[in-house]
């Protein structure tokens, strides 16, 4: 009997939770100081990793690395992870690492976002990674990491409407929900094309204290900022690392490496 399935038939890819990461600055950094701030981010996000249960991160390929920042393409079912507890463990990293840092040390500061799409294996090309880019370089992302900044924060994260349909929205994360972030939209300023709605979080801020930098012209100061940023006290802003809630306040005191994650990331039959 012939087949009834049509020659020019094209399955759709498995789909794939995507983690960007991307350090804010970098470049401006002296180039002695460039490898060592790189390897202090690559240290924690491994330890990340291992908190939210995700696995080791080991090196698939190479994809647009220049040294700032990764992409990192873990199976689908890990999207709520990605989310929580791992933005959370994230924030928290990289408040003790700022704590404990040498004075001759960057502080590392990180805008990060969280997509899901389907990728085509081996290579894991397609329109979900550049998506994933795109949003952690997208002006929303940017105008929070300027609020974190302004209210002594150190990340800024973005989730695609997509992924925090299927996590937030859907209850697959505990301790976060949506009141815990503000709807924006993500827009390139050299991708005329790409537009789409994402939700930002800051640990430790209000969406309310975000809405005003996504209300001003680029350049212009929401009333609420502060004068100075100030350090925050990690234990009154941060999520308790003991119970793993989240704690907020109201007052505050492309770019990347393609990354396979976790071991067991696609099964064989998946790739053929």
């Amino acid at each position: 009997m012939p087949s009834l399935i049509p020659s020019d038939a094209i399955d759709v890819p498995p789909e794939h939770a995507l983690l960007t990461v991307d350090m804010k600055e970098y470049s401006k950094l002296p180039e002695a100081k460039m490898a060592p701030a790189r390897a202090d981010l690559d240290s924690m996000l491994t330890t990340v990793f291992a908190q939210c249960g995700i696995g080791d991160a080991t090196l698939l390929s190479a994809v647009k690395d220049r040294g700032d920042g990764a992409i990192f393409v873990l199976p689908a079912r890990h999207s709520a992870r990605l989310v929580d507890p791992l933005l959370v463990h994230l924030g928290q990293a990289l408040e003790r690492r700022e704590q404990t840092r040498l004075a001759s040390a960057p502080t590392i500061r990180l805008r990060a976002s969280v997509h899901i799409g389907p990728l085509v294996p081996p290579d894991h090309r397609g329109d979900a990674a550049n998506d994933a880019c795109r949003l952690v370089d997208s002006d929303a992302a940017r105008r929070a990491m300027t609020a974190a900044v302004d209210h002594g924060g150190l990340l800024a994260a973005v989730v695609s409407d997509a992924a925090f349909r299927r996590t937030v929205a859907a209850g697959r994360t505990p301790a976060l929900k949506e009141q815990h972030f503000q709807r924006a939209t993500a827009r390139v300023e050299d991708k005329p094309g790409f537009e789409q709605t994402c939700w930002l979080f800051v640990p430790g801020l209000v969406p309310s204290l975000l809405a005003p930098y996504l209300t001003h012209n680029s350049g212009a100061v929401p009333a609420s900022r502060p004068r100075q940023a100030t350090q925050r006290n990690a234990k009154d802003t941060t999520a308790s690392e003991s119970s793993g809630g989240v704690r907020q306040k109201g007052k505050a005191s492309g770019k990347a490496r393609l990354i396979q994650v976790g071991r067991d990331y696609i099964p064989t039959q998946e790739q053929s």
